[in-house]
């Protein structure tokens, strides 16, 4: 979609909220039409050339907003969506207050998953959920060897699907991909045996 027409898919979306009695705020309407103009703006950016927005924190700050997004993502709720909720509805944050305060919008728009892959202790907090994005290894299907033949190569996928296996006192979670090209592929144990096989990708 070009800025024009999204920002015609926006003031439709407003005078739907105007007509179902739920109107949005200026300062609403203000916040959604410059996560665009960033959209439009940072969409032809270079990922490998933006500095981890995290690496911006504080250690104490770090260590809270990391926690934050661990909760969020355990009891199953999008740790951005959630923040920014909180902003719109004019709520308080908690612990993490000074994101809105000392650092804003344009630098919760800059988080993407990938930038957790830096704190590896951290990695696997973010849950993957039917929708995402997300890059496999043909390791996975082919044996890949460091001076072999075959070298690891990555591919570019959505997720459909994820489901909890459970087998007796066992449990592991499984997940299905869909390659740009339609076919679909199941990972087993996505979490548990082949989280190297899989990575967040870099815009």
């Amino acid at each position: 979609m070009t800025p024009d027409e999204i920002e015609a898919a926006l003031q439709a979306a407003f005078n739907r909220c105007d007509a179902a009695s739920c109107p949005l705020t200026d300062m609403q309407k203000q916040i959604l039409l410059q996560v665009v103009g960033q959209i439009q703006g940072n969409s032809h950016a270079n990922a490998s050339d933006m500095a981890n927005p995290l690496d911006e924190l504080t250690s104490e700050e770090l260590e809270a907003f990391l926690k934050f997004v661990k909760t969020e993502e355990q009891q199953d709720r999008t740790w951005k969506v959630q923040l920014l909720n909180d902003w719109l509805q004019e709520n308080d944050s908690g612990a993490v207050q000074f994101i809105r305060d000392r650092y804003g919008l344009q630098w919760l728009y800059r988080v993407e998953s990938y930038h957790f892959d830096k704190y590896s202790y951290f990695e696997d907090a973010l849950k993957l959920r039917v929708g995402d994005r997300i890059e496999i290894s043909n390791a996975l299907w082919e044996w890949v060897q460091v001076n072999g033949p075959c070298q690891r190569e990555w591919f570019p996928c959505t997720v459909i699907q994820v489901e909890e296996i459970i087998n007796g006192d066992d449990s592991f979670m499984n997940c299905v991909i869909r390659f740009q090209n339609g076919t679909e592929y199941e990972i087993q144990g996505i979490y548990e045996w082949n989280r190297y096989n899989w990575r967040w990708p870099k815009i």
